[in-house]
């Protein structure tokens, strides 16, 4: 492997990595990635929760330890006719889906039946969802992801150049269908508070990617590029001399999102899973899949003319 000189580009650093060259294996993993997504969007689709559906969530908070009660609650269920609800059993938090939104008569049985049986003093709350609201829901949540892209794309190709912004947007649209993927194969709900994992992941993935162009941007400033080989140095450069910024940015942020996923409800479980495939997605996307990209892109960049002067004529 060509040793890479990154004090050449006015900024020392012993990390002496060929990302440009080992730039098309990681090409070929996202497209793998890619490609098993939509496979599984084809087949399985998203598993919708009633924030996206029509239906009923009821959430109980209960006193009692329920954790090892999931089996009882769905015998009790299934025996007055409640059918077969998506089911979410915690030590404090009791959370039942229902595809169908429950009638008033209903609500009422439901209430006094896991009082009477479960825990007296439970206290449940009844969200309904119907048809028309889940729809406008479904349609605001990706409105709301399409000006969030549109808006960084062009902020990028002011800031920078259409490149940049080519590059960061694909970067960014990996890493929420990283995420989608992930939901999709392992059948796990996606509901409002996912939309807004998938926006942080957004935000924090195109500032990874924005600190590293800039970078690149510093060192092509000062550089004199004469041949391809040299617009690969500075690749390289730029990503080594920002790594350990990016790492460590990483994993401050994943342990905040550990321990939410640890010590946090149920109801937010989800939350912080999305959150944290982001993160990994996110900071691998900035290092190895946006400044790759650009490098390809630059590279395609016919070379100036050179205007002739009517002295040198």
């Amino acid at each position: 492997m060509r040793s890479v000189r990154f004090n050449k580009f006015g900024h020392d650093s012993s990390i002496k990595f060929d990302f440009v060259k080992k730039a098309r294996y990681f090409f070929i993993f996202s497209i793998a990635i890619t490609v098993l997504g939509i496979a599984s969007l084809g087949i399985f689709g998203m598993h919708y929760g009633v924030d996206f559906r029509s239906g009923s969530s009821v959430d109980i908070s209960v006193k009692k330890d329920m954790s090892g009660q999931k089996e009882a609650i769905e015998k009790y269920l299934a025996d007055n006719d409640f059918g077969k609800p998506n089911l979410t059993v915690g030590s404090s938090r009791v959370t039942i889906r229902f595809d169908d939104v429950l009638d008033p008569a209903k609500e009422k049985e439901l209430k006094a039946g896991f009082a009477e049986n479960f825990d007296k003093d439970a206290s449940a709350e009844v969200n309904t969802v119907d048809v028309e609201i889940a729809k406008e829901l479904e349609r605001n949540a990706l409105i709301a992801m399409l000006v969030a892209s549109i808006g960084i794309m062009l902020y990028v190709s002011i800031r920078f150049e259409w490149r940049f912004a080519l590059a960061a947007i694909v970067s960014l649209v990996h890493d929420a269908f990283i995420v989608i993927s992930v939901f999709s194969i392992f059948q796990l709900e996606v509901n409002l508070p996912f939309i807004v994992a998938v926006l942080t992941i957004i935000g924090y993935s195109i500032n990874d990617t924005i600190v590293i162009f800039d970078r690149v941007r510093e060192n092509l400033r000062f550089s004199k590029i004469k041949k391809p080989a040299d617009l690969d140095d500075l690749v390289n450069a730029s990503v080594g001399q920002t790594l350990v910024r990016s790492i460590n940015t990483v994993l401050t942020v994943v342990v905040a999102a550990v321990c939410l996923l640890i010590f946090g409800s149920e109801a937010i479980k989800l939350f912080s899973l999305a959150i944290l495939i982001g993160l990994v997605s996110g900071a691998y996307s900035s290092i190895f899949i946006a400044s790759p990209l650009w490098l390809v892109l630059k590279k395609k960049q016919k070379p100036k003319t050179a205007v002739k002067t009517p002295a040198a004529s």
